[in-house]
């Protein structure tokens, strides 16, 4: 069943990248219109004006009238058509704040980072209950596996409950909320996305570089242009959502179930590395300061418990 749950979450997460509410700009033959310079796909919905003459004749080529959008720099949230609930609470905002940082720090690089460290601060309170709870998860490994190993053959009714109780109290025992752990997942897909939006729906970031890279390209696109440097973005993604997969990860578990969770990790680490392929150097730049935050994070976590448990 755990297969198959994560199976699905990744197929919704792969029909939502790929059918998003950015819509890619097409020419008179319906096919994606191509940035020359970086070899990016341009963005026909874009929130602002872009800035660059070559990318504005590149827009007015394909019957684009940027003449009635902001400027960048003057954006606003309350202005523009209407594009209902989704833009206007997670991908509008994420765009001001974006555009303002860089209006103070005169970088965009910058500007990802620190609004993904700000998110990040905000949420240290679900953040740190939920690694506190894989922390004290493990703990009470031992005895849940005591509790499922005494009714492992019986599947009464009467049974159930008497091992529901019992899984209850060693939940209460060692204050784990079994749902807590997802508190954070629901959180982080809509940020994602809306990341994932906003930075294709703000013209600015197809003209920024920050290190050297270029923001709106993707890793395929730079290989494609003979800039293999990118497989540095392909190599961070993958390491730190690793490390911070791996600092996740149970130390007391039945053979079933280190069986299955070695298969969501290997699962879930194959998918990220297919998708970093794909994804824009500004979104994997947010992916791998997020996931940074989370290492270490834990790792903190971590060492704070082992030493309460030295004082004990």
């Amino acid at each position: 069943m755990k297969r198959k749950s994560l199976l699905i979450i990744m197929l919704v997460v792969s029909v939502f990248l790929i059918s998003g509410c950015s819509k890619t700009l097409q020419d008179k033959e319906k096919k994606p219109v191509i940035n020359p310079e970086t070899g990016q796909t341009l963005t026909a919905n874009i929130l602002c004006q872009p800035e660059n003459k070559n990318i504005i004749k590149i827009y007015k080529e394909n019957k684009i009238d940027i003449s009635k959008l902001q400027k960048c720099d003057d954006f606003e949230i309350t202005k523009g058509e209407y594009e209902g609930v989704w833009t206007t609470v997670f991908v509008k905002p994420l765009v001001w704040t974006l555009i303002n940082l860089n209006k103070i720090f005169q970088s965009y690089g910058l500007a990802i980072i620190i609004i993904t460290l700000l998110i990040r601060i905000i949420l240290i309170p679900v953040t740190k209950k939920t690694a506190i709870q894989s922390e004290n998860m493990k703990k009470a490994q031992p005895e849940i596996e005591k509790v499922e190993k005494k009714y492992k053959d019986r599947n009464d009714q009467e049974s159930s409950m008497q091992k529901g109780q019992e899984l209850l109290l060693v939940y209460k025992k060692y204050n784990i909320n079994p749902m807590s752990g997802c508190l954070f997942s629901l959180i982080q897909i809509p940020l994602f996305f809306a990341f994932f939006e906003a930075m294709n729906r703000l013209p600015a970031i197809f003209e920024e570089k920050f290190i050297g890279f270029q923001l709106g390209t993707s890793p395929a696109n730079a290989f494609s242009n003979n800039h293999f440097e990118y497989i540095i973005i392909i190599i961070l993604v993958f390491v730190t959502t690793y490390y911070s997969f791996k600092l996740n990860g149970s130390t007391s578990m039945s053979k079933e179930q280190e069986s299955q969770m070695k298969f969501m990790m290997k699962f879930m680490l194959a998918f990220i590395l297919i998708m970093s392929f794909s994804i824009s150097a500004g979104i994997a730049l947010y992916w791998i300061v997020n996931s940074s935050f989370t290492i270490f994070q834990n790792m903190y976590i971590k060492r704070s418990k082992k030493n309460e448990s030295i004082k004990v």
